[in-house]
């Protein structure tokens, strides 16, 4: 009996689709992996957007910074933990469940889609790392150095997933606690203020919040199929990742108050620039595990495209594509690659729950690579796709925004300071869902019949 516990406790995700995956986690094992998730440098150089997120609206005041990081991480965790239920009750990963909304063979869009998205997100991860790295240790290494260090480290995490888990669990969880709290002392005790702002902003930086979490939620179920129950995986996704990213906002927040304080007061005497550089390094070195969440996820995704092809090879490939992308970009166009990950996984979301959890789909949810085209389904994940750029601010990306701007002129629409554009996504999203269900079941009815 001993040696079967042991055996399921060392158990590793199955090289191909063809096997069962061991369900191994526990609520600890992920709640810890999401907490480490939701703390990242991303995080903090993101309030500054999360302050001002848009040029043409005002910044936000401390306190409209501050709540605007908890609603949009209560938001964004939730559409994540839900994500993650019917990973850990059928256990697929989240592109070969989504299958079971679109079809076998429609289901590869969103899946190329999340592999572009998971490119991005380990590429920029290995770019923070290797800032962090030099502003820890200066010119030690060149630049290209440090990608390649990162990136040879995150790859070697893939190649054991569940093993990954659990070592963040048992030891870089609590070291990842005591540097939040360590640098906390350091930036509060200097009693950081904003100038006055405003709160007009407020709903703008929510959805930034949100989307800092929705990315996660196309690849929440990579990890909940492993979970030894849904409601394990539930509450490890949103508990785990709602403090951590919180805090790592709010510490990033108070940072960057700092630069506007004129109070002039020193530093808590424990915390010296010597610890300050420890702490801030232990951050660093965990930014490894949101690659290899990176890697790892586009690996299983390719696999909906392929579910035979081993997942180590794949993970050896995506880790060199994301290495040599990162020695070659910035952090330049960070804020629109955000808005372009929630507006395509959003509504995508609100289709998932709404048939899986209100239009009872988990009855009778096919994930097999016969599972037939429901291409009825993309309508409302295209219209809320298109309800969330005529409410979002205007994008960088100079032809994106006159496409909306056109549309917006068409049919007379001006969005107000107040709307959210990842809320209306997913109302209209889901809505247009349910309006739909009488459709797909006639047209399910019409097929039996012939």
């Amino acid at each position: 009996m001993t040696a079967v516990v042991e055996k399921s406790q060392h158990a590793e995700v199955p090289l191909t689709l063809a096997e069962a995956p061991p369900k191994t986690l526990g609520v600890l094992d992920q709640g810890a992996f999401w907490a480490n998730l939701g703390v990242s440098l991303l995080g903090f150089s993101g309030a500054v957007s999360l302050i001002a997120p848009s040029t043409s609206l005002p910044a936000l005041t401390f306190a409209a910074a501050i709540a605007a990081a908890v609603v949009g991480s209560l938001i964004g965790t939730a559409m994540v933990g839900l994500a993650a239920v019917p990973g850990a009750r059928t256990g697929a990963p989240s592109m070969v469940l989504l299958r079971g909304l679109f079809g076998a063979r429609l289901s590869y869009v969103p899946t190329v889609l999340n592999i572009v998205q998971m490119l991005g997100w380990g590429t920029f991860e290995l770019v923070v790392i290797a800032g962090g790295a030099e502003a820890i240790f200066g010119d030690a290494l060149p630049r290209w150095a440090w990608v390649v260090l990162a990136g040879v480290i995150t790859t070697a995490l893939t190649i054991r997933p569940l093993g990954a888990v659990r070592i963040l669990r048992r030891y870089v969880t609590a070291g990842v606690v005591v540097a939040m709290v360590v640098l906390s002392i350091a930036v509060f005790s200097r009693g950081p203020s904003l100038p006055t702002g405003s709160w007009t902003g407020f709903p703008a930086a929510v959805d930034y919040v949100i989307a800092l979490s929705v990315s996660w939620v196309p690849v929440a179920a990579d990890y909940a199929r492993h979970s030894r129950s849904s409601r394990a995986a539930f509450a490890g996704a949103v508990g785990g990742y709602t403090i951590a990213q919180v805090a790592c906002l709010v510490l990033g927040v108070g940072a960057l108050a700092l630069v506007g304080n004129d109070a002039n007061k020193v530093w808590d005497p424990f915390v010296t620039p010597l610890w300050l550089g420890i702490f801030f390094g232990v951050l660093v070195l965990r930014e490894v595990d949101q690659s290899f969440a990176n890697v790892y996820s586009a690996a299983v995704s390719v696999q909906n495209l392929r579910p035979l092809a081993d997942r180590r090879v794949l993970s050896v490939v995506i880790g060199l594509i994301t290495t040599v992308l990162a020695i070659t970009v910035t952090l330049d166009d960070y804020m629109a690659f955000l808005a372009m990950i929630g507006s395509v996984f959003v509504p995508m979301f609100a289709v998932l729950v709404v048939d899986y959890f209100l239009l009872s789909g988990r009855t009778r949810w096919n994930t097999s690579a016969t599972a037939p085209s429901r291409p009825l389904m993309l309508l409302p994940w295209l219209l809320g796709f298109a309800a969330y750029w005529l409410i979002t601010p205007p994008s960088a990306i100079s032809w994106w925004a006159s496409v909306w701007n056109g549309a917006r002129d068409l049919i007379g629409f001006t969005p107000r300071p107040w709307m959210s554009a990842a809320l209306a996504a997913f109302l209209v999203a889901g809505l247009v869902t349910l309006l739909l269900a009488p459709f797909r079941r006639a047209s399910a009815g019409s097929v039996k019949e012939d």
